[in-house]
């Protein structure tokens, strides 16, 4: 909710303890990872691409989060990450808020979660799916660049900031 994202944004100025916990969700695949926290706005890390400002995810945990897109976008964007070796080693994956996504007359036939899930269901790191934060109200506070501990189970994901 809107106060536990204020409530973290708190704590993330102060210099607070940092760790999330979600609710599991069916998309979800089971792992520990540990990492840098980078990445943000999926349509944003595309459109950086083979430029020199293309992020590096070797050894780190990826966010992702997007609004206002076609499904047919999000797959092309997953399979040009994938394409460019995002996932060849990443240690974990975090989706948040994919919010007021768009299918066509004629529908893609997945949603975003089952979109992801084809392109990096193969490799070996854990997928957390609803994760707090993004374009929503429960917009919890990231800390970029800082390591992080993802733990998802069947009961639910932790991420813990050191």
């Amino acid at each position: 909710n809107t106060i536990d994202a204020i409530k973290s944004f708190r704590r993330t100025l102060f210099g607070e303890s940092l760790t999330y916990y979600s609710a599991y969700s069916e998309n979800n695949k089971e792992g520990i990872g540990r990492g840098e926290l980078i990445g943000g706005n999926l349509s944003m890390l595309y459109s950086l691409l083979g430029s020199p400002s293309a992020i590096t995810t070797v050894g780190k945990i990826l966010f992702i989060e997007d609004l206002d897109e076609y499904l047919y976008h999000i797959d092309r964007m997953m399979i040009n990450l994938k394409r460019n070796g995002y996932f060849d080693k990443l240690q974990g994956l975090i989706v948040g808020g994919m919010t007021k996504m768009h299918d066509n007359t004629v529908p893609f036939g997945k949603n975003a979660q089952e979109i992801i899930m084809d392109v990096v269901g193969a490799y070996d790191f854990p997928v957390c799916f609803d994760f707090p934060a993004g374009h929503i109200d429960d917009n919890r506070a990231l800390i970029f660049g800082t390591t992080v501990n993802l733990t998802v189970s069947k009961e639910s994901t932790i991420l813990k900031f050191n």
